[in-house]
């Protein structure tokens, strides 16, 4: 008897880039299921990959879950955990990870049935939390993040095998035009763009404070940038933006006065649950790619 070959639907790491066109849908619920999505919303996810609610939590909300956040970021045993990531240049909390499990705050807006309703309903099936953490980006010098497609690292270094995961950001601050806002190429989810190199191993060590493995070529960001535009978000605290796995997205520095910060959850369907990586030689951390795929109730 011969081993079962996986197969792999989107390579990448390899010597050259390449693009794939999409095997997998967009929108995985049947036409009509219910939701708390309309339709119409559906049709604009399915086309440029990301729909935004202009509020999605109020003042109230945003408030508690501001301030736990700041309690986090504060706390001198959080800071020293491998959950935390610290700025290079200013030593100042980046992100916390897997504040789903560290704060029973964030626990309650997981399982919360307007954020996680919406990722079953895309998804098509009941989810996990793949990823969850807190970002934030301070005035004068918060480092963005750079051009990337979340599926590329989660399908090569965590081993998502299809594109039928959704992430949400829902902010915690106001979002200017200035402030180094979310950015999304629309309708770039529909190919998608294995990048060359080989994995380091620990990359995400180095990746969580300047990706380099998983980076696109400045030709391809060009290619892409012509053909799709860019959209930034902007919007009041309690505002959100849902978008999906494979959508090309980045954010720039933040060097202004405004501290910009988010909550960021990364939904993926139990029937879609991570395996060995595709283009690495170990698996990222639990806290990164998770393991427990314990759907959320």
């Amino acid at each position: 008897m011969t081993a079962d070959v996986r197969v792999d639907l989107y390579p990448s790491r390899g010597a050259a880039e390449m693009t794939t066109p999409r095997q997998d849908p967009v929108i995985w619920s049947a036409p009509g299921a219910p939701g708390p999505v309309a339709a119409k919303e559906l049709q604009g996810f399915e086309r440029d990959g990301f729909l935004t609610v202009d509020q999605l939590i109020g003042p109230d909300e945003v408030a508690g879950y501001h301030a736990e956040l700041e309690r986090l970021i504060a706390d001198p045993v959080v800071r020293a955990d491998e959950r935390s990531i610290i700025e290079p240049k200013s030593q100042k909390v980046r992100s916390v990870f897997e504040v789903h499990r560290i704060s029973e705050v964030f626990a309650r807006l997981v399982s919360d049935e307007r954020v996680v309703g919406r990722a079953r309903q895309i998804l098509g099936s009941d989810v996990y939390v793949h990823q969850s953490r807190i970002n934030v980006k301070p005035g004068f010098g918060a480092s963005g993040f750079y051009w990337h497609s979340d599926f590329e690292t989660w399908h090569a270094e965590d081993g998502l095998p299809n594109m039928r995961a959704v992430s949400v950001s829902i902010a915690l601050t106001e979002n200017h035009d200035t402030n180094g806002g979310l950015m999304i190429m629309p309708g770039s989810h529909k190919s998608f763009l294995g990048c060359s190199g080989e994995t380091p191993k620990d990359n995400y060590k180095k990746s969580l404070q300047m990706q380099d493995a998983g980076t696109p070529s400045d030709e391809a960001l060009t290619r892409m940038a012509g053909r799709h535009g860019i959209k930034l978000f902007t919007g009041r605290a309690g505002s959100a933006t849902w978008f999906d796995c494979n959508c090309m997205h980045g954010s720039g520095d933040n060097i202004t006065p405004y501290p910009r910060s988010n909550v960021f959850i990364v939904f993926n369907s139990a029937e879609n649950k991570a395996e060995e990586p595709f283009a690495a030689p170990v698996r990222r951390p639990e806290f990164i790619g998770a393991r427990d795929f314990t759907p959320v109730r």
